[in-house]
């Protein structure tokens, strides 16, 4: 990348680990026991239901909370984050669905938001806008993104667009991880496949993605491994060559629990039949 950089790494090396990480808020667990490894060039698909604590995962990663329990680990090191300066500085970028966009702002001025490249010196110094330009739309072509007018409003953009604005922001500024949180989740079936396309660009360029969803179908078209939190606690954890599309979906819709109430619905569906 042209951005900045903090070295390279050897292929599909464990960057980011958590081993037995939890979180309490008082007297309840929001997290359990977590394990969980993200690789260079690989994307690690997180999915669960709302309340089954990918959000508190989340900001454990980016830290803006820090876990109480179990073991935290960047690149071999254990760390623990105090705030999300902290986690950037790392290389760990976080991608929320607001995407920290401006929308009023134009494209360039969204890439380099809290950034901005200046020249001159002390009191003269001024934005270098032409460099930032330039770089803008060098990045988001090696993305593949075609935007023709660089000063247009990002909030002129479709959602798809936004998305991958942001995370050709993030791999530009150095990230090695990218959590990803629910990038498809208001976007149509187009735009999600547009998303889904930058998504595995990024793990092309040799990140470490973490692609929170709660969309089985949409990890599955990209993952290399596959976590699955239910109430706090992992109950699936499997790589692409572990698992099928079918028996990932089964898992996420509940498993186990889902067949004993299908066996319970029988039970009483034969009784009524019987009166």
């Amino acid at each position: 990348m042209t951005g900045p950089d903090s070295g390279q790494q050897a292929p599909n090396q464990e960057i980011l680990r958590l081993d037995d990480v939890g979180k309490k808020y008082g007297n309840v667990h929001a997290l359990r026991g977590v394990t969980l490894s993200v690789r260079q060039g690989e994307i690690t698909c997180v999915l669960g239901d709302n309340g089954a604590g990918k959000s508190t995962l989340i900001k454990i990663i980016a830290g803006l909370h820090t876990h109480s329990d179990g073991v935290l680990t960047v690149n071999g090191e254990e760390v623990h984050f105090s705030s999300p300066r902290d986690s950037l500085e790392r290389g760990i970028a976080t991608v929320y669905q607001d995407l920290a966009l401006v929308p009023l702002m134009s494209i360039w001025r969204n890439f380099f938001l809290g950034q901005e490249m200046r020249k001159g010196w002390g009191p003269f110094a001024s934005l270098d806008v032409k460099s930032m330009v330039r770089i803008t739309g060098e990045e988001l072509t090696k993305m593949g993104i075609s935007v023709p007018d660089l000063d247009r409003p990002v909030g002129a953009l479709s959602g798809g667009q936004r998305q991958c604005i942001a995370i050709a922001r993030a791999i530009y500024f150095g990230a090695k991880v990218l959590i990803l949180d629910e990038p498809t989740a208001a976007l149509g079936v187009k735009q999600s496949g547009v998303v889904l396309k930058y998504v595995a660009k990024a793990r092309d360029a040799g990140l470490g993605v973490i692609f929170i969803t709660h969309n089985p179908h949409h990890a599955y078209l990209v993952g290399n491994h596959f976590v699955i939190l239910n109430r706090g606690n992992v109950s699936l954890d499997s790589s692409r060559a572990e698992i099928s599309l079918d028996q990932l979906t089964n898992e996420m819709a509940g498993g186990a629990e889902l067949e004993a109430l299908s066996h319970e619905l029988s039970a009483v569906t034969a009784a009524t039949d019987k009166l």
